[in-house]
């Protein structure tokens, strides 16, 4: 009797304590799928922060992004597109921006996250919206592509007379 009781606690703390085990396995595969999620776009310039901070700015306002927030000295740019017209009736569609400037090496690095930003039915649930990283689409070149065609010309001005 006194042999199967302590058999029969055994294994319960056995599988008390595998489980453990198993639950951090658990949580760090969705840890791992939630960064996937939230994938971002690197590019290096040979240019300082400050002259990439500007650039970002300037190729920001020529797609048609409007400044939310950040500065130079902080190293971050926020900003949002216009609000457009969803795939179903009385729903709304808009991209943030997100990106991150820091120094690296003799130029900068920019850190670059777009989230597509929908309101199902905004006539009836006006604010409550759902956020979607993009992953796959050519918005992050052309923003890139802009930022070196700012920085181009920055050191095209600086070097007129």
């Amino acid at each position: 009797m006194k042999r199967s009781l302590l058999f029969t606690f055994a294994l319960v703390s056995l599988s008390l304590f595998s489980g453990c085990d198993s639950l951090s396995n658990v949580a760090d595969r969705v840890r791992d799928k939630l960064d996937a999620r939230d994938e971002s776009q690197v590019r290096d310039y040979a240019a300082p922060p400050r002259s990439v901070y500007e650039a970002v700015r300037v190729a920001a306002n020529s797609l048609g992004f409007r400044f939310l927030r950040g500065g130079a000295a902080q190293g971050t740019f926020e900003a949002v597109s216009g609000v457009m017209g969803g795939d179903v009736p009385n729903s709304a569609r808009q991209v943030s921006m997100k990106v991150r400037i820091h120094e690296a090496g003799e130029g900068a690095e920019v850190v670059v996250v777009l989230k597509e930003v929908i309101e199902a039915d905004s006539s009836n649930h006006a604010g409550i919206a759902t956020e979607t990283p993009l992953r796959d689409t050519p918005l992050y070149d052309s923003f890139l592509r802009a930022v070196q065609k700012a920085l181009d010309g920055q050191q095209g001005a600086a070097k007129a007379p």
